[in-house]
């Protein structure tokens, strides 16, 4: 009996030790550790390099560690990190005798195949990503979850199919990341509120066809120290959204727009199309009376952006898509039409 109590702990052990499944560095000083829910160890090195060992060779148990801020019991140059579910992320120092900082390093769990950090519906990506223009600038935004807002990481960016190794770099100070292959050249930002970046593929050429899509990852934690990543591929095209357009001149038979400022030039190269509804009733509670325009009229306009109104529309709508592809409408641009002589009150929203 006890021969087989004994043959069944053993059998345990190795579970209850396991390693996690990897770990890699993201950043200098800080460590990813992939784990999978069981529970493992991570070892941890002080002093790494031979030269700093040699000299503090027989010294090894004047080093301390400390997580968080806390002094660890464990000592040595040789720290495990104890891993159970998502727990063991922190900041880990090590110290000598005195107290002065020898290495800090900032270890960050990834769980397997869980999405805590951001939310989504079942309709969305993770990451929301768009385009005013065909000028290689591009916005990602996302939505944390209510309990897990964090911060990001680590940024990259690549065009999808760059066969050489993406090399990226960071400017913590500003979160700013910079990335770049033999193919492709991006930086990206970190907006103030930290829900999205802004990207511009500096290599990108607006006259010349995409031929590989680009390929976003951003790296999300929390102050839990738990990190996972979020990614998107996509060609400009199909992401491209205009700004809305301006109503510059109305009368009581004819109204003209222009193109967004910020759409992409020459616009005979960039054509738009634009669709057009006209309200007979105002609707003064409706939040966007241009949402429930039931019927509209597409035009081609790549010059002279003009229309004649109907006698009974009381306001009309406009907004605009790349004529080429299959992307998104622009915001509708919203116009009310005061009949008379006198047309100073015309109001767009």
């Amino acid at each position: 009996m006890k021969l087989y109590i004994f043959t069944i702990i053993c059998a345990l052990l190795p579970f209850s030790h396991q390693n996690p499944r990897s770990h890699w560095t993201l950043l200098p000083h800080t460590l990813v550790v992939e784990v999978d829910g069981s529970m493992g160890q991570q070892p941890l090195s002080c002093l790494e390099s031979p030269e700093e060992l040699a000299r503090r060779v027989n010294k090894s148990e004047d080093i301390f560690w400390m997580k968080n801020g806390k002094k660890e019991p464990q000592r040595g140059n040789t720290y495990l990190v104890q891993l159970e579910e998502s727990l063991g992320g922190g900041n880990y120092t090590c110290h000598n005798k005195e107290g002065s900082l020898l290495n800090h390093t900032v270890v960050l769990i990834q769980e397997e195949d869980h999405r805590k950090i951001l939310v989504k519906t079942d309709q969305e990506d993770y990451l929301k990503c768009s385009t005013r223009n065909y000028n290689g600038e591009f916005h990602c935004s996302w939505t944390w979850h209510s309990s897990r807002v964090g911060k990001v990481a680590f940024i990259k960016a690549r065009r999808f199919s760059d066969e050489g190794v993406t090399q990226c770099s960071v400017d913590t100070s500003s979160q700013r990341w910079a990335c770049s292959t033999g193919e492709s050249n991006f930086s990206c930002s970190v907006d103030d509120n930290g829900h999205s970046i802004l990207c511009v593929d500096e290599q990108h050429c607006p006259y010349a066809e995409e031929n590989q899509k680009i390929h976003i990852t951003v790296y999300l934690r929390t102050k839990y120290y738990l990190v996972e990543n979020y990614s998107r591929r996509f060609y400009l095209s199909e992401i491209v959204k205009p700004d809305k357009v301006r109503i510059s001149k109305v009368n009581n038979t004819m109204i003209e727009w222009s193109y967004p400022s910020s759409w992409s030039s020459p616009f005979s190269y960039f054509p738009l199309i634009f669709q057009i509804a006209q309200l007979k009733g105002r609707c003064k509670r409706c939040e966007n009376p241009c949402s429930n325009a039931t019927k509209t009229l597409t035009v081609h306009s790549p010059d002279i952006c003009q229309f004649e109104v109907k006698n009974k529309a009381k306001a009309i709508c406009i907004r605009a898509k790349d004529a080429l592809c299959n992307s998104q409408w622009s915001e509708w641009s919203h116009f009310r039409l005061k009949k008379g002589k006198k047309n100073k009150n015309n109001k767009q929203q």
